[in-house]
């Protein structure tokens, strides 16, 4: 670990590393380690979680790339220490949510070029792979955070958006050769290196969460291109992008069916970060006496 990631690493609390990992995991994991301390350490981190608000993407990977270090150099079982962290992460966290950070922590010899990247400015990353094979502009733009894709795509020529979507749609693994010309150019830019290993990226669903994330009109743009040239492609990608406000243009029998299937908890969340109308769209689908209901639970979040 470099001096500036282990100076992160030092300056967080290690109450609030915990929380971190504890919250993370989800309730049941969480519920298991807490079993296992005593009532002030369970007061302490449940007070640390508790005043944890929004926690930054590079603040929980940094921590729980600390703890798999930690991990690694203490595990001596009769077992690769890499089998250890895949099947511990994956029990804690399901398969879905820790592939991408698998990926990161195990993988991380064979992209640490990719991983410079995370922590650029989108238009600098846009000049640096703008020269680049298109291909390999669309395993960058699979490896990336979708924010962060969609707004690197933004900077891109409107000519190449379209390729670098159906290319990104279209990718699953990523072979030994591909992704070792891709670090040895990123090697070029940031002095890094690396050993090939196949792996999988992209697919119909991060090429769906790029669109989500890019402005109104490109994503416009580059939808009506899509389905010029491949129509169940954009079909697939428009399905998966279907997001929270587009209730808005569900009918009421469908907004009814949908409150049936929907536990109050989950409804409340959801419904803190939408607008009025759509909130007032839920409120008209219920009773009186749930919607009063659920504005109190909203307003006591």
């Amino acid at each position: 670990m470099n001096d500036a990631a282990t100076e992160v690493v030092e300056n967080i609390p290690y109450l609030e590393k915990a929380a971190i990992l504890l919250l993370t995991v989800g309730e049941a994991s969480a519920a298991a380690v807490l079993k296992q301390l005593g009532p002030k350490e369970v007061q302490r981190i449940g007070s640390s979680m508790a005043s944890l608000s929004e926690i930054k993407r590079e603040r929980i990977e940094t921590v729980f790339n600390e703890f798999v270090g930690e991990m690694t150099d203490t595990t001596g079982f009769g077992m690769g220490t890499d089998s250890y962290v895949r099947n511990m992460l994956t029990k804690a966290l399901g398969a879905e949510k820790a592939s991408g950070i698998i990926d990161r922590i195990l993988l991380g010899g064979n992209t640490q070029g990719l991983d410079t990247l995370k922590w650029m400015d989108a238009r600098a990353i846009s000049d640096i792979i703008r020269q680049e094979h298109p291909q390999i502009q669309a395993i960058v733009i699979a490896y990336l955070e979708s924010d962060l894709s969609a707004e690197v795509l933004s900077y891109l020529p409107e000519s190449m958006r379209l390729d670098i979507i159906l290319r990104v749609a279209k990718l699953d693994t990523v072979q030994p050769d591909a992704l070792l010309e891709l670090n040895n150019i990123l090697e070029r830019q940031f002095a890094g290196s690396s050993s090939a290993q196949k792996r999988r990226i992209g697919g119909t669903k991060v090429a769906a969460d790029i669109m989500t994330n890019l402005d109104g009109t490109i994503e416009t743009e580059i939808m009506d291109a899509i389905t010029e040239v491949d129509e169940d492609l954009s079909t697939t990608i428009q399905d998966l992008m279907f997001v929270f406000a587009n209730l808005m243009d569900v009918d009421d029998r469908g907004i009814q069916t949908l409150l049936r299937e929907v536990s109050t908890e989950i409804l409340v969340v959801a419904l803190k970060g939408a607008d009025e109308e759509l909130q007032n769209k839920i409120f008209g689908n219920m009773s009186s006496r749930a919607a009063d209901l659920l504005r109190d639970d909203l307003e006591a979040l």
